[in-house]
C-alpha cells in the first residue's frame, strides 16, 4: 500500500496540484496542512500517548484521564460557533495564531499537573484552542481567502494533515521513553511556539474583513430549504463521526473479536491511515469530473460495503473493510469543508462550519462512553455490522441535498 501510494497515485496528484493550482493556492494548502498536522498531532492524538503514564503518576484510572479529553471536545464544540462568526468578520489567520498559543499554554499546564483537577484545567485550555485551530478553522480560513476556489486547497490540507496520527503516535511513543510525559508535553509546547506559530504568522495571509451579507444571520441560513440542508448535513456528519469515534477507540479488540490474531489486528488497523490518504488522493484525482454530492455519497457508501465484507470472515475480508472504511473517512473529511461551501456559498461560511462542528464534536466526545456497554455485550462482528448499518442510515441524510444551480 505505501509503495503504491508513493510511486503511483501520489505522484499523479502532486503533478495535478502543481499544474492545476496557482503557486499561492498550493502554498496555502501545504502550509495549513502542516499546521493541521502539528495541531492535531499534539492535541487530538495526544491522549493515546500520555494518558496511561499520567494516570500511573497521578494514581488515577484510565476512564478519568480520558474523561478530560472528552471534556475538551465539549469545550471545543461550545466555542466553535463563536469562533466561526469571528473568522467570518476578521479572517482565520488570527484565530489560528491564537489557537497555537492557547494550545501551548494548555500543554504547559498539563506538563506541570500535580492532580486530576489541574489535568482537567489543562484540557479545558486545550479544548478552547482546538475550537480555534483545527480543521473547521483551517477550512474557514481558506474559504475566506479563496471563496468557491477553496476546494483543492482544502484537499491539500487534509492530505498533509492525514499523517498526523502516524507521525505523532510514532514520535510521541519514541520520545516519552526518553523525556518522560512531562518533558514530552513541554517539547510539544515548544514545537507549537517555535515552529507552528511563526509558520502561520509568516505564510498565511490575513483576509480583509468581509462585509455582512444577505442570506445568512450569524452563520444560520434564513431560508427554510437551507435550514433543512444544514440539519441534514449536521445529522450526517454527527452520526458518521459518532460511529468513527466508537470504532477508533475499540478497533484492535474488535478485530481480534472476529478471530484475527493480535499481530493480524495491528496489521489490519495500520491500513486505515494509508487508506484515508488514498481516499483523499482519489477524491482529488476525480474531483473535477464528478458532482460533489455524488462524491460524498460514494464516500459514505464505502463504509457499509466494507462492513458487509466482514461476513466472509478471515484476514483478507478484514483488510478490505479497513481499506474501504479508511477511504470513506478520508473522503468525508474533505466533504466537511467542501459541501457547506458548495451548498451555502462563501457568505457566512466560517460560522456555518462552527455550527456544524457542534454536533460532530459532541458525538466524538460522547461516543466511546455511550457505546461502551454495547461493545462489551455484543459479538465483535455484530458491532461492525451495526456500525455499518448506522453509516447506511447516515447516507440517507445526503440523498435529499441538492447543489444550487450554477
Amino acid at each position: 500500500m505505501d509503495n503504491w501510494l508513493g510511486c503511483g497515485l501520489f505522484r499523479v496528484v502532486v503533478w495535478r496540484m502543481l499544474s492545476g493550482m496557482s503557486a499561492s493556492h498550493f502554498r496555502l494548502g501545504t502550509v495549513l496542512g502542516i499546521n493541521q498536522m502539528l495541531s492535531w498531532g499534539m492535541t487530538f492524538f495526544l491522549p493515546a500517548i500520555v494518558a496511561g503514564p499520567v494516570g500511573v503518576t497521578l494514581g488515577q484510572s484510565g476512564f478519568r484521564m480520558l474523561g478530560a479529553f472528552s471534556w475538551a471536545l465539549l469545550v471545543a464544540g461550545a466555542g466553535a460557533p463563536r469562533v466561526g462568526k469571528w473568522i467570518d468578520r476578521h479572517g482565520g489567520r488570527g484565530a489560528l495564531l491564537t489557537s497555537i498559543v492557547v494550545m501551548a499554554v494548555g500543554q504547559v499546564v498539563l506538563a506541570f499537573t500535580p492532580n486530576l483537577a489541574v489535568w482537567y484545567l489543562g484540557w479545558t485550555i486545550i479544548g478552547a484552542g482546538m475550537s480555534m485551530g483545527l480543521y473547521d478553522a483551517a477550512f474557514a480560513t481558506v474559504g475566506g481567502l479563496l471563496g468557491q476556489e477553496a476546494g483543492p486547497s482544502i484537499t491539500g490540507i487534509t492530505l498533509v494533515a492525514g499523517f498526523a496520527s502516524a507521525v505523532f503516535w510514532t514520535v510521541g511513543a519514541t520520545l516519552i521513553g526518553t523525556l518522560g510525559w512531562r518533558g514530552l508535553l513541554l517539547g510539544y509546547a515548544g514545537l507549537m511556539l517555535l515552529v507552528n506559530l511563526p509558520m502561520v504568522w509568516l505564510l498565511v495571509p490575513p483576509a480583509p474583513p468581509r462585509p455582512r451579507q444577505d442570506g445568512v444571520e450569524g452563520g444560520m441560513p434564513r431560508s427554510s430549504a437551507q435550514r433543512r440542508a444544514l440539519v441534514l448535513l449536521g445529522g450526517f456528519f454527527a452520526l458518521r463521526w459518532f460511529i468513527t469515534s466508537t470504532i477508533a477507540v475499540h478497533i484492535l479488540s474488535l478485530l481480534q473479536g472476529i478471530d484475527l490474531t493480535a499481530a493480524e489486528a495491528v496489521g489490519v488497523a495500520a491500513l486505515i491511515g494509508p487508506a484515508q490518504v488514498a481516499g483523499r488522493l482519489l477524491e482529488y484525482v476525480i474531483g473535477p469530473r464528478i458532482n460533489l454530492l455524488v462524491k460524498a455519497r460514494v464516500g459514505a457508501v464505502l463504509f457499509p460495503v466494507g462492513a458487509v465484507l466482514l461476513l466472509f470472515g478471515g484476514a483478507y475480508a478484514a483488510m478490505g473493510f479497513a481499506v474501504l472504511y479508511g477511504m470513506s473517512n478520508g473522503i468525508l473529511t474533505i466533504n466537511r469543508g467542501t459541501l457547506p461551501l458548495a451548498i451555502f456559498g462563501p457568505a457566512g461560511y466560517a460560522a456555518l462550519l462552527g455550527w456544524l462542528a457542534v454536533p460532530v464534536l459532541l458525538a466524538q466526545a460522547l461516543a466511546p462512553t455511550v457505546t461502551a456497554p454495547a461493545i462489551a455485550a455484543l459479538p465483535a462482528l455484530d458491532v461492525f455490522l451495526v456500525c455499518g448499518a448506522g453509516a447506511a442510515v447516515a447516507l440517507t441524510f445526503l440523498l435529499p441535498l441538492r447543489l444550487p444551480a450554477a
